[in-house]
Order: C-alpha cells, then structure tokens, then sequence
C-alpha cells in the first residue's frame, strides 16, 4: 500500500505505478521551498521531491532496485495479478531482506 501525500492532498494507492503517476502529477504545483511530494510505502518514507533537490530522491538501501523491480513486475502482469502478488520478481516478499554471510 503506498500513500501520495502533500501539503492538502493524501491518497492511498495499491499499485507503485499509479502512486508515482500521481505524485509527479503533483510535482509543478510543488513551488515553494517548503512543499514536498512525498510517497510513503507500509508508512515508511520511500520517494520525495522538494525544490530544494534538482530530482526526486529514492529514500532508502536498495529502495530504487526493488521499485524498478515492481514497475516491471505491475507492467508485465495484469492490475489484478500484480495487486494480488506479494513476491517481489527475485522471490523475496516484499521488505524482506536478503541476508548475506560475513564469512
């Protein structure tokens, strides 16, 4: 669940496509310092535009590669599989780390 929110607008979406889509749609009438766009997935601060910044930052490790991951994943299958998946395309659920041994 991702939710577009902005100074007077909050909007909750099940697809990542249809969140960035609307949150760049809210990006010209971001025009103070001041304003920010901002996309929050399961309430965590993931993607975030403010005209202090040239572009729009992914906030996070790894947030970026797992999102280009799911706009592949929501753009292959149809909107009522890609809302009924919960695996990520490398079979990982979603927010599950990967761990990596030290040795």
């Amino acid at each position: 669940m991702f939710r577009v929110m902005t100074k007077g607008f909050s909007q909750d979406y099940d697809r990542w496509t249809d969140a960035l889509d609307q949150a760049n749609s809210l990006v010209p009438k971001c025009k103070s310092l001041f304003n920010e766009v901002r996309i929050l997935e399961k309430g965590q601060l993931i993607w975030s535009y403010s005209r202090m910044y040239k572009y729009p930052m992914y906030i996070g490790p790894g947030v970026y590669d797992r999102l280009a991951r799911r706009f592949v994943l929501e753009n292959t299958l149809t909107p009522d599989q890609a809302v009924e998946s919960e695996t990520e395309p490398d079979g990982f659920a979603s927010g599950e780390q990967l761990e990596i041994p030290l040795e």
